[in-house]
């Protein structure tokens, strides 16, 4: 009921935007640390490339399938419940990954982390849109999102920091305490709401198939960077994958209550946008897993200058998504999403001039301002369309399906391209191999960036967005910097409300 609703300039309200923020801020802190460590763990760990691709997408695996679910999930157990579960399952699971002894417990706890991503990342914008007036949550949502930001804009500097002084376990250890406060202020000032009238069983079947699909065709990517496609381990996981996405899809389609209604793919606009998401966010979930790796281990970065080297991406997405918010929607999202990507893509390519006799200033800085402003070109303009090119009440599943295809296209890549570029093995050791393999895969990237352009310039039309959710959208192009998705974008009408 719309009488409980609370206003955001009470106590109350700041509690709730805290509680939130910490929350969410935990997860983006935790996504930006891990790139910088993993040559620490590799080392630490004794693991290969093969090693290096699982920690990161253990974690993104989870997280892309579940996405979906949980917010289901919420909806029908209490938005406040799947939060807090999803943040004590995320600290558990940050205990595991610090004390991990081996890579293969390193690996089971970044997977455990991404169901605990998966719970609490949708739940706390789902608390904000059915806690605050409907007045105050564009301002909620801005706030939340210039705070998460915030927190993944740092986490280079912590993570480089705790790395550099040898112990990188610090770095999910962090999470504890952040989780702890979390829960303490969730639970005493944050009231439980769920949707009443949420009818129908969860989608357990198409999460099940999704989580098999995305684990059969990783593991059959990443393990033919070793052993080759012939090999019957490499053969029999990319066929569990196909077969498993071939009974996600069918069973999407017979279900009543699908976590992935297809029918919204019918929409040239929705399908574009979700093309050009996979292009850019395949290129640039690849290029940020190496880039902080190589500028370590092949140009002799600390882990604090490899992880800040990247700054200046968010702080470009933090200062001017805004900017570009508004220009997509007077002019539309076409010419945005095509220049975009093909910004990103110069920067890319820029990167080839990177080598040991770089410096910071000449060589990588050039690269990641060009890469940022085709981020800004691409990611406000990418969120608006997705929002606009569906029915209203469809605009929160719109807005999960694209943040779930821009993970699902970054595991991909990941572990896809660096085999494709020939760094396999302990080739990342190598600084001559490295230098060679990173040069293959800033061309995947590029080339997979231009795609994005080209995509968008065919699917997308002139017009601008129709205004749907415009306090919502606009506080997100404003706050928005993350790197390793689009905005979740939960969007509920006036739902039923709990206290």
């Amino acid at each position: 009921m719309t009488e409980d609703r609370i206003a955001l300039g009470t106590a109350r309200g700041r509690w709730v935007l805290a509680a939130t923020a910490l929350g969410s801020g935990m997860a983006f802190l935790d996504g930006t640390v891990v790139n910088v460590a993993l040559p620490a763990m590799g080392e630490d760990l004794n693991a290969n490339m093969a090693g290096l691709q699982w920690i990161v997408n253990g974690y993104m695996l989870m997280l892309a399938s579940l996405v979906l679910l949980s917010g289901s999930l919420g909806d029908r157990l209490g938005r406040r419940r799947t939060f807090v579960v999803g943040v004590v399952w995320f600290a558990i699971a940050s205990m595991v990954c610090a004390i991990a002894p081996t890579l293969e417990v390193m690996i089971a706890g970044r997977v455990l982390q991404g169901i605990g991503g998966a719970l609490l990342t949708p739940g706390s914008l789902a608390i904000l849109q059915t806690t605050f007036q409907h007045s105050d949550r564009g301002k909620a949502v801005g706030t939340w999102s210039g705070l998460t930001s915030v927190a993944a804009a740092v986490g280079p500097f912590v993570g480089g920091t705790l790395v550099d002084s040898g112990a990188w376990q610090l770095i999910f250890l962090i999470n504890v305490p952040i989780a702890l406060v979390t829960v303490l202020v969730t639970l005493r000032h944050v009231p439980e709401t769920r949707d009443e009238s949420a009818g129908g069983k969860l989608d357990l079947n198409g999460a099940l198939l999704a989580t098999l699909g995305l684990a059969g065709l990783t593991f059959g990517l990443i393990s033919a960077g070793d052993h080759g496609f012939t090999d019957p381990m490499v053969l029999v996981s990319l066929i569990i994958g196909v077969v498993s996405f071939a009974g996600f899809v069918e069973v999407e389609r017979r279900s009543s209550h699908p976590m992935l209604p297809l029918g919204i793919f019918a929409n040239i606009r929705f399908t574009g946008a979700n093309l050009v998401t996979v292009a850019v966010y395949g290129a640039l979930g690849t290029a940020t897993f190496l880039v902080v790796v190589y500028l370590q281990t092949a140009l002799g970065y600390s882990a604090l200058w490899a992880g800040a080297s990247l700054l200046p991406m968010t702080v470009l997405m933090f200062a001017l998504s805004g900017y570009a918010g508004g220009l997509s929607d007077r002019i539309g999202a076409r010419i945005p999403m095509t220049v975009g990507p093909v910004l990103m893509a110069g920067g890319f390519l820029l990167m080839l001039r990177i080598d040991s006799d770089s410096s910071y200033f000449s060589a990588v800085l050039p690269a990641v301002v060009l890469l940022g402003l085709g981020l800004v070109s691409t990611v406000a303009p990418l969120t608006a369309t997705v929002l606009s090119s569906v029915e209203d009440h469809h605009a929160g599943i719109a807005s999960g399906v694209n943040n779930a295809v821009a993970r699902s296209a970054q595991l991909m890549a990941v572990a896809a391209i660096p085999m494709a570029a020939g760094i396999t093995g302990d080739a990342y050791r190598d600084p001559v191999a490295f230098h060679n393999g990173f040069g293959n895969a800033l061309w995947i990237s590029a080339i997979l960036a231009v795609a994005g352009g080209v995509i968008a310039w065919v699917t997308l039309g002139d017009r601008a967005a129709k205004p749907s959710h415009h306090v919502l959208t606009t506080a997100i192009h404003h706050r928005h910097c993350a790197l390793e998705a689009p905005p979740l974008a939960d969007v509920h009408t006036d739902a039923p409300h709990r206290s």
